[in-house]
């Protein structure tokens, strides 16, 4: 085998090499009032719209502000669907497709929380190819394009706006499923923060944990050697030196956000506007960096506790951080700087300390325990966690069976450090 001039073999320099990518909607709009924009945009994709939403959505203003406004701008058939269930159910699913397929539309509008809009991109492949939802589990199973949709985040955390994966629950599986492809990523997304000025402090630190979570792990991920196929071998390919500067941005954003946005006094729309794009840069970040290990053990965690996602992702968090620290140490160290603590000697204990110390103070319980997770159910959290192979792959530490029972061991006891 010939090496470089620096005695490295080829394959070893290649993944030296500083490697970047990003997957994103064609157009993203940021800002209080851009809200306004979404009418124009939608028409200029066509006339027949199915808006995708929940009910207590339409019960909100806005709602009732874009139907007149899709009128106002030419649009000629606007039809709701508004039953989404929190986790996406299959039943979802299908219901959503019976009701869209009859309206024919142009371009669907995904307006709401995280499965709102990803319900409106799993409609939008059925619709587009055909078949059954479960024909499109795993990666890079949606075989092209899909109609347009339109994604209007009512809350700032999952980052749907702008990812390539749905995920939904299905009840032959014990735990949730994705979707995964770059045809999901929708076609423009329009981020209004005055739209998350309702959402109640329970809600907003779920989603705001979660949104801390995508920024951690895409930060902290694995580094794929940079091949040229790696871009059309994973939907997800790693750490990156362009998702980091997104992942970067949100952590700061977060850290001296995340307290007031929850508050609600003084400061706090500055504070929601800024939870917002945090959110939407750990969107950016995921979705073509990829989250790890956290997520994967919140989908059994959650399957059994019913607890809201980012509830369960906020729990673990903190004790995937302590397992991956000692191959992530500079990252570790910056973690801990944009939180505002001094990295010292020991820049994991750092950086965990700091994030679980911010969780606290937003009521995100410390343990798995406190989820009502009991210790007979370890076994199972951490060999269904295992499961989600896209996400434990992700991971920058290796996980087998001994390190994940080790893992939802210490977030079960409260061992951190």
């Amino acid at each position: 085998m010939t090496t470089s001039a620096a005695g490295q073999s080829p394959r070893r320099a290649a993944a030296a090499e500083p490697f970047g990518l990003l997957r994103q909607p064609r157009e993203v709009l940021f800002g209080t009032g851009q809200r306004a924009a979404v009418p124009s945009i939608v028409a200029s994709l066509g006339k027949r719209v199915s808006i995708v939403t929940d009910e207590r959505m339409t019960q909100d203003a806005f709602y009732h502000e874009l139907r007149e406004g899709l009128v106002a701008a030419g649009v000629t058939d606007v039809s709701v669907f508004d039953r989404t269930e929190p986790d996406l159910p299959l039943r979802t699913i299908d219901a959503a497709v019976g009701r869209i397929r009859a309206q024919r539309p142009d371009v669907l509008i995904g307006l709401g929380g995280g499965s709102c809009m990803d319900l409106a991109k799993v409609v939008a492949v059925l619709l587009t190819h055909g078949g059954s939802t479960r024909d499109y589990y795993g990666e890079f199973a949606v075989p092209g394009p899909t109609l347009p949709v339109v994604a209007i985040p009512t809350t700032a955390g999952t980052g749907s706006e702008v990812t390539p994966v749905a995920v939904l629950s299905d009840p032959d599986l014990t735990m949730k499923v994705g979707i995964s492809s770059p045809h999901l990523i929708p076609y423009a997304a329009v981020v209004d923060p005055a739209l998350t000025h309702s959402c109640p402090p329970g809600l907003t630190a779920s989603v705001g944990a979660d949104a801390l979570a995508h920024v951690v792990e895409s930060f902290t991920a694995i580094r794929h050697p940079a091949t040229p196929g790696l871009s059309r071998e994973r939907v997800f390919v790693g750490k990156g030196e362009l998702t980091d500067q997104y992942a970067l941005h949100g952590i700061e954003l977060i850290g001296r956000s995340l307290r007031a946005a929850v508050d609600g006094g003084p400061g706090a729309d500055t504070a929601r506007s800024e939870m917002m794009m945090a959110a939407l840069c750990g969107g950016f970040a995921l979705g073509t960096a990829g989250t790890a290990a956290a997520h994967a053990f919140q989908y059994p965690v959650g399957a059994m506790t019913h607890t809201p996602h980012g509830v369960g992702v906020g729990v673990l968090l903190p004790y995937v951080m302590a397992f991956n620290g000692s191959r992530r140490p500079q990252e570790m160290a910056r973690i801990a700087e944009l939180l505002g603590v001094d990295a010292g000697a020991n820049p994991t204990a750092a950086a965990v300390r700091a994030v679980a110390d911010l969780l606290a103070a937003v009521k995100i319980p410390a343990t798995l325990k406190d989820l009502g997770v009991r210790r007979d159910d370890l076994d199972t959290v951490a060999e269904q966690g295992l499961r989600a192979k896209r996400l434990v792959e992700n991971n920058p530490v290796h996980l087998g069976p001994e390190e994940a029972r080790e893992l939802v061991e210490n977030a079960f006891t409260g061992r951190l450090l």
